[in-house]
């Protein structure tokens, strides 16, 4: 199939795939169901691509597999975190300004909106599986596993990390400054970038796929700016009295040595 035809029905995918979801939240009233199923959505979309594309095998099975272990992991986890708890803040604040409106608004701007987000950022792993060309492995291929690695690693030990600082009552109302925290405010997006920078050296393997760099600036751009770091640190500064001590030490996103200065209560 041509990459025309992998986009559309990856496209196609995700239109049915967040309509699911949309429906679902209208019987559960809790729109939080959107990001528990933002990762697995890719792995959906690396699927399609997998068994419509007629590229070289190896990369196909390299970039399901990598995907859907990256997807599932960021799934279960926030099933996990959020299962049993009330609607994300976000979401109850949209729904208090638009009332009874906000079913039908939520359809285009939580979950239409993420469709369309999702769609563009796995563009390289669409067309990463469309070209029979090269049948080896590259160093592209390489250093896109590599970056992966680097990400998964800060994802998921960051995710751990702060999981079990939140379940030490000790630590209630207190700052996480500790492991990978220590280095980063946010090592689990520095990780969803290095995944995401990792997929799109696997698709450069492709002719003609440079591109597709559109997917993982579009993933940085709203880690960084818009509803990763900003969003959660306007949040965050709030409700913890330590967090401007931790600000003023600790790398907001690529990871580094801590400043020099004081450290924030414990």
């Amino acid at each position: 199939m041509t990459a025309a035809g992998v986009m559309a029905a990856a496209a196609g995918f995700v239109a049915l795939y967040m309509l699911g979801f949309w429906l679902a939240s209208r019987v559960r009233r809790d729109a939080s169901i959107v990001d528990i199923g933002w990762g697995p959505g890719f792995a959906g979309i690396a699927l399609v691509g997998f068994a419509l594309a007629g590229g070289w095998a190896g990369r196909r099975w390299l970039v399901l597999v990598l995907t859907a272990i990256w997807g599932l992991r960021l799934g279960a986890y926030l099933w996990w975190r959020n299962h049993g708890q009330p609607e994300d803040y976000r979401y109850q604040a949209m729904r208090r300004h638009h009332g009874e409106r906000f079913a039908w608004v939520s359809l285009y701007t939580v979950f239409g909106l993420q469709g369309a987000v999702m769609w563009i950022v796995s563009l390289p792993v669409q067309i990463a599986q469309i070209a029979p060309t090269p049948s080896h492995w590259t160093a592209l291929d390489l250093l896109g596993i590599g970056l992966w690695l680097v990400g998964m690693t800060f994802e998921s030990v960051g995710d751990w990390q702060l999981a079990r600082f939140k379940a030490d009552p000790a630590n209630r109302g207190q700052v996480m400054d500790r492991g990978l925290w220590r280095y980063t405010r946010h090592p689990n997006y520095f990780g969803d970038f290095c995944v995401w920078w990792g997929l799109f050296a696997i698709a450069l393997a492709t002719p003609g796929a440079w591109w597709t760099a559109i997917g993982p600036a579009l993933m940085s751009f709203m880690l960084m700016r818009v509803s990763g770091v900003p969003m959660l640190e306007r949040n965050m500064t709030r409700r913890r009295p330590g967090y401007a001590d931790y600000v003023a030490r600790t790398s907001a996103f690529f990871p580094r040595p801590p400043r020099s200065g004081s450290r924030a209560r414990r």
